[in-house]
């Protein structure tokens, strides 16, 4: 997108500032590490200051994640989100299933939906698969031990159908043995009726609710602080952040997203690794090289 074309999307970029900053976590705050379907977790210092910025300005900070709640919990506080004095944060989790507040970790919402049928299908293809359904506050239930590190808390071994047999808010299938290109072709195949699914980098399919997404979670929490889409900035790098890309006013993919994620947006800002999440803040929270539109291809 033309930086005229990127104006005209945002109205007067003199008086423009986002209200609502909403953050996906891994490949965006946290950078990936090489060869492994995990992140380190720590926070670059240029990021952790250009969040502290927003936050100075009045700035409500979101994260929003297909991670759990209880793997979200530690990036709030990396970040220092809450400091006693601030309000208790918003936080979208599960890619929109599940929204609650911290601290302390208080669920305000929750959709659930019959995954079975589904989870089904895709074993149909992928029988060795490995399935989790989350345990909020202590993990997973899983058939089979994931990789180290993909999963955050305890993991609970149990039998699929016992896994999927009452209302889940989110089922992640994951086969090592397979790729993201995989996982792309037979969800197109299977269609998957009756819920919604996002591949990850690599073979790792998240189902969730029909109709949930990052967006809805958002939406309700734009709700809950007075501000509308056209008061958000969303950055993500991730084909779960499309629909938060494009229901937010401005949304930005990270350099390394794929293309899918890179066209979603309405701007690309730097790598993860080029700490792109302080170029794109900077822009609307002080500290920008070059003017409101410097640093970031468009």
């Amino acid at each position: 997108m033309s930086d005229s074309s990127v104006a005209e999307h945002l109205g007067s970029t003199s008086s423009w500032q986002p209200r609502l900053v909403a953050l996906d976590i891994d490949g965006t705050l946290l950078k990936w590490i090489e060869g492994a379907g995990t992140t380190h977790e720590e926070i670059a210092p240029a990021v952790h200051e250009a969040v502290q910025r927003a936050v100075d300005a009045g700035a409500h900070i979101v994260l929003a994640s297909g991670r759990s709640p209880h793997g979200m919990i530690g990036i709030a506080d990396l970040l220092d989100l809450h400091d006693g004095e601030r309000e208790r944060l918003w936080v979208v989790a599960s890619n929109g299933a599940v929204v609650f507040r911290y601290p302390p970790l208080d669920v305000v919402h929750e959709e659930t939906f019959d995954a079975a049928p589904a989870v089904t299908a895709v074993l149909e293809h992928h029988p060795n698969a490995l399935v989790a359904v989350e345990e909020r506050g202590v993990g997973y239930r899983v058939n089979r031990h994931f990789p180290d590190g993909e999963l955050s808390g305890e993991m609970t071994i149990a039998e699929v159908a016992d896994i999927v047999a009452g209302p889940v808010s989110r089922v992640i299938i994951r086969d090592p043995d397979a790729t993201a290109d995989d996982f792309v072709a037979l969800a197109e195949k299977l269609g998957l009726h009756g819920t919604n699914y996002v591949v990850g980098w690599t073979a790792w399919l998240d189902l969730a609710p029909v109709g949930v997404s990052k967006a809805s979670g958002l939406q309700r929490v734009a709700e809950e602080l007075g501000v509308g889409p056209e008061d958000v900035l969303a950055i993500g790098d991730g084909r779960n952040d499309i629909e938060m890309l494009q229901w937010a006013h401005r949304g930005v993919a990270m350099g390394q997203a794929v293309e899918e994620v890179r066209t979603a947006a309405h701007a690309v800002t730097g790598s993860v690794y080029d700490d792109g999440v302080a170029t794109e803040l900077d822009r609307w929270f002080g500290g920008a090289v070059g003017g409101a539109f410097g640093g970031a291809s468009e």
